[in-house]
Parts: C-alpha cells; structure tokens; sequence
C-alpha cells in the first residue's frame, strides 16, 4: 500500500504531464484542417476529355480520440489528487517538544500552515531589540521596564577670566589676555530605560521557535507517512462527461 508521502511526490509529475496533454488536444482540435477529410474524382464529359487522377485528403484528427485520450491523461490527475486529499483527512500527527506534546492529533494541512508561521515567527524574534550590553541593566517593577543604575555628572559653565601678560606702565596700559575657565555649578544624576529585552530572554525565545519548527517538520513527516487508499474519481467524472 503507498504512502501519502509518495502520491505527494509523483503529484507534480502527473500535473505536468496532464497539462502538456490538455494543452496539446486544445490544439488538436483548434485546427479545423486536421479533422477535415475529403474525396473526389473527375469524369470528363466525353471520351475524349482530360483525365484526371482522384484526389483524397485523410481525416488526422478525431475529436472522439481527443476526448478518450485527454479523458484517460485526466483520470490519473484526479485520482492522483483524490488520494491525496482523501489521505490527507486521516493523516495526523502530534507535534512534540522535549517529551512534551504541544498539540495533539494535528491534521497535515494545518501542520504545513504552522511551518509557514513559525518560519516568520523565527524571522521577527530574531529581530527583535535587545538591551545595550554596555550597561548594566535591572528590572524596575514600579514601571515594568529596564534601568541602569544612577550616574552621576558634573555640570559646568566657562566663566571668563582675566591673565595679565604685562602690567601697566606710565607709557603702556596693561596687557591682559580673556580666557574661559570651566566652574562647576550642578550635578546631573542620570538613569538609563529601556523596553528592550536581555539578550538571554532573546535567545531563549530563537530556541523555543526552532524546537518547534523542527516538531512541527518530524511531525509532517510522521503525517505523511500514513498509508492511503486509491481513489478511483476519474473514472465516474468522465463517464458521466464523455460517456
């Protein structure tokens, strides 16, 4: 007895070569001068006429033929599909992390929705911010985000101030030079926030998502593994169709 995961591979040969059929009896019979056939022969009116030899043009294409050959190339596609999708209504599978299961008896179909999920889950919680590693960081329950600790900073003010190069004379007034001088004048005390998350928690979350996803896949190929019955559909659409 197959597998379903052997009528998933043969599917989209079956396709394909269904398609190349259709296409080709489309047109087969989209060309009006290969189903037309004629026959015709001359009798000069006397004895003494031209002869003639006779002339015949075979038919090359019948449209019945068509319709049996795209009729038997279509049955395999549909009992192909029929099987599958028959199987796929019975194959199921629990998605299991570390001797834990996660979600019990999930149908194939929903399975592969979750592999599509969690590749763009992983992609999001891989990008997600992480807390400057520079400094360091605790958790402040009053506002549920994270701090650093206070740091404290001097504020200053350049305050201008005088530097005599030359006193003053009788003959010269004093040569004094303006420079800035920084004073203190306050304290800064500063405490850093943020929403990100520790690189740890972020890590720990990448784990969590890649376990799953590697549940999820074991999972699928449990599911797939289930044993199918053929399905003979074709057979009764195109007697009903073309009978």
């Amino acid at each position: 007895m197959a597998k379903l995961n052997q009528i998933i591979a043969v599917e989209k040969g079956v396709k394909s070569k269904s398609l190349q059929d259709i296409t080709a009896a489309h047109h087969k019979v989209q060309k009006p001068a290969l189903l037309a056939g004629i026959s015709r022969s001359y009798q000069p009116k006397d004895e003494e006429g031209e002869q003639l030899p006779p002339e015949s043009t075979r038919v090359q294409v019948q449209a019945e033929d068509v319709l049996r050959e795209m009729s038997a190339s279509l049955t395999r596609l549909f009992d192909v599909t029929a099987t599958k999708d028959w199987a796929n209504c019975a194959a199921r599978a629990d998605v299991t992390v570390d001797g834990r299961t996660v979600v019990a008896d999930v149908p194939v179909s929903y399975l592969l929705f979750l592999e599509k999920q969690l590749t763009d889950l992983h992609t999001f919680v891989k990008k997600l911010p992480t807390l400057d590693a520079a400094e360091s960081w605790s958790h402040d329950p009053s506002t549920d985000w994270w701090k650093t600790d206070p740091v404290r900073t001097i504020r200053t003010k350049k305050v201008p101030r005088n530097h005599v190069k030359a006193e003053a004379t009788e003959k010269h007034p004093a040569q004094v030079e303006v420079y800035y001088e920084d004073v203190p004048i306050g304290y800064w005390t500063t405490v850093k926030f943020s929403g990100a998350l520790p690189a740890r928690r972020v890590n720990e979350l990448v784990e969590r998502v890649e376990k799953l996803q590697q549940a999820v896949k074991f999972a699928r190929e449990e599911a797939n593994a289930t044993e199918v019955t053929d399905q003979r559909v074709g057979d009764a659409v195109f007697g009903y169709l073309f009978g």
